[in-house]
């Protein structure tokens, strides 16, 4: 499969020249792409499962399995990063050239925090979802009452305009 850097529009846009007269002219769209997909030269892949450490060649620093405590664990590998730290430092201090494991073991620490953090970005995507209803619920509960406030005291200013145009 040959790919250009930018290449030219695909040519089925000339299907929707008559759409604006006819919006059913137009071809309905293709379904979802699935699986794996080139686009401008890369690979990319619809799954969205988060691979795990081992995939990637890093090691777990923490336990594996589903019962895992996200808040002990994030808190146990900061812990470990600002030890970690602090030993570069002394290290850097004393032996200058014995700093490459350090290093090693900050990334390991700092690897670890990213897929731990990651591994909660599908609770935090369906917490600031529900949130984000619940607003949308608490403000059109607040329109519909400001709709029927609004509607009583029109009832009103009308009652007392017929009351007025009676009375004369």
């Amino acid at each position: 499969m040959a790919t250009a850097t930018y290449p030219p529009p695909p040519p089925f846009y000339r299907l929707y020249k008559d759409y604006l007269q006819d919006p059913k002219s137009a071809p309905e769209p293709p379904p979802p792409i699935e699986g794996t997909y080139i686009c401008f030269g890369g690979n990319y892949t619809t799954d969205d499962a988060l691979p795990s450490l081992e995939e990637q060649g890093v090691r777990q620093l923490y336990p594996k399995g589903p019962n895992v405590d996200f808040k002990k664990e994030l808190r146990t590998l900061n812990g470990d990063l600002q030890l970690h730290i602090l030993e570069l430092a002394d290290i850097l201090i004393e032996r200058p050239s014995q700093y490459a494991r350090r290093v090693e073991e900050i990334s390991l620490v700092f690897k670890n925090l990213h897929h731990l953090l990651n591994s909660l970005r599908p609770h935090q995507a369906r917490a600031t979802l529900i949130h984000i209803l619940e607003l949308q619920i608490q403000r059109r509960k607040q329109a519909v009452e400001d709709i029927k406030r609004r509607r009583e005291e029109a009832r009103r200013l009308l009652n007392e305009s017929l009351a007025t145009l009676d009375g004369h």
